[in-house]
């Protein structure tokens, strides 16, 4: 999975990305308890974030960040984002590849984050991307949505009628 990490391709060949495997239970549960934010979760009616429990007993939490210094900026995009959304990608697709679920994770309070795994404050690890916690398990599908609803051909709404090989 970190190799699928390593090989993604990045912005300019920045490859900004950097990896911290957790596998230490008690900084997994504090992972865990950071990840519930009340501003974020109370309005929705949660009391807890439902991936609070998945985070504190994955055997492996891997959280993906980059410095944005080491990236680049091109007409108000900032690439690190869209560096790591791709790499994380490459570990989803590898862990599933591998027979092993995932999940990501986009809400927490990153400074604490941060603060519990001394990631550097230049370092992001956070939002309008969520995809930089995750954690390993058993192989399972969240109901998709079928093909022809996600899926189109030629132009916008038009059904597929043969399969792209």
């Amino acid at each position: 999975m970190l190799e699928a990490v390593r090989q993604a391709p990045s912005w300019a060949n920045t490859q900004c990305w950097r990896m911290l495997v957790v596998r230490d239970i008690a900084t997994k549960a504090q992972i865990s308890e950071l990840s519930y934010v009340e501003s974020f979760f109370t309005p929705k009616g949660y009391k807890a974030n439902p991936s609070q429990k998945a985070l504190a007993e994955a055997p492996v939490v891997i959280v993906l960040c980059a410095d944005p210094v080491d990236s680049g900026t091109l007409w108000g995009q900032n690439y690190y984002l869209v560096d790591t959304g791709i790499a994380s990608q490459n570990l989803m697709l590898a862990a599933w590849g591998m027979g092993l679920g995932t999940v990501f994770v986009g809400v927490y309070d990153e400074e604490k984050i941060k603060a519990l795994l001394d990631i550097p404050s230049s370092v992001r690890n956070r939002r309008p991307f969520p995809h930089w916690l995750f954690r390993r398990g058993k192989k399972g599908r969240a109901d998709t949505k079928p093909l022809a609803e996600i899926c189109f051909e030629g132009k916008w709404g038009r059904q597929m009628t043969k399969p792209v090989k």
